[in-house]
């Protein structure tokens, strides 16, 4: 009878675990999550610039001053320097976007977060991608920003034949798939992780083998950890992918500055 239950169980479709019925055409509750995150961090920032600067700062704009420091201290200043801090609007947004897009997937009856689509990571890395080119562009000019990147200086000339097509595809294709396929995998596989456990838990506690009832307190038991480490992976990815921004967006501005 016990193998007969335990045989019985049936994981849903992969399908039904990520796709979500349209709210309204077009648009699901995944959309919905991302179009919610984005309010959330204008509205904080807006509430934080309306309290008065000059008394301390609480609520809000205690918030709003901790995000900025983060993200000067612990990722511009740690990858692009003091001449790096023009970019803390641009990596402040996409670090409370990403953050505030994964958090929903150990919230009850949401339990998604919008990251683990690839259509939500894959335009931000394609954002971050195109800044980082355009700024190649205004700071090098169209021909000396590509002819950087293909031809790098200090290179022998022989081996530009197997080093140009490796920068070519490094550079411009595969650095923003390997940014975005990076976030949506790890908050993919939370999320199938949460699924697993929380769908093994309610099999064993609603067995008809009462001896599975007590067994179902290990599913159970990895369903707590696991929802309070996604609360970490939610933060560490966002921190990941903006710090990986960071990495990138400099690059070719510092080395133009260093050339004149």
């Amino acid at each position: 009878m016990i193998i007969n239950s335990i045989l019985s169980f049936e994981f849903p479709p992969i399908n039904e675990l990520l796709r979500w019925k349209d709210v309204v055409p077009g648009l699901n509750k995944v959309g919905l999550i991302a179009i919610a995150a984005a309010l959330i961090g204008t509205l904080l920032f807006l509430s934080a610039a309306r309290k008065d600067p000059k008394v301390a700062p609480k609520g809000t704009r205690n918030l709003a001053e901790v995000s900025v420091e983060f993200i000067e201290n612990n990722i511009i200043m740690q990858t692009m320097g003091r001449d790096g801090l023009g970019w803390t609007p641009f990596l402040l947004t996409l670090f409370l976007f990403v953050y505030l897009c994964n958090m929903p997937g150990i919230i009850p009856f949401i339990q998604m977060p919008a990251t683990a689509r690839m259509a939500i990571p894959m335009f931000l890395a394609v954002l971050v991608w195109v800044v980082f080119n355009v700024q190649g562009i205004k700071h090098q000019g169209f021909f000396g920003y590509f002819k950087s990147v293909l031809f790098p200086p200090g290179v022998p000339k022989a081996l530009y034949i197997l080093v140009t097509p490796i920068e070519f595809i490094s550079t411009l294709i595969v650095r923003p798939f390997s940014l975005a396929v990076r976030l949506f995998a790890n908050m993919l596989a939370g999320h199938l992780l949460l699924v697993i456990f929380a769908l093994l838990s309610e099999a064993m506690f609603q067995a008809r083998d009462k001896i599975l009832i007590p067994i179902g307190v290990l599913p159970f038991f990895m369903l707590v950890f696991l929802t309070g480490f996604e609360v970490l992976v939610a933060f560490l990815q966002a921190y990941i992918f903006t710090i990986l921004a960071a990495v990138i967006l400099p690059a070719r501005y510092i080395q133009n500055t260093k050339n004149k």
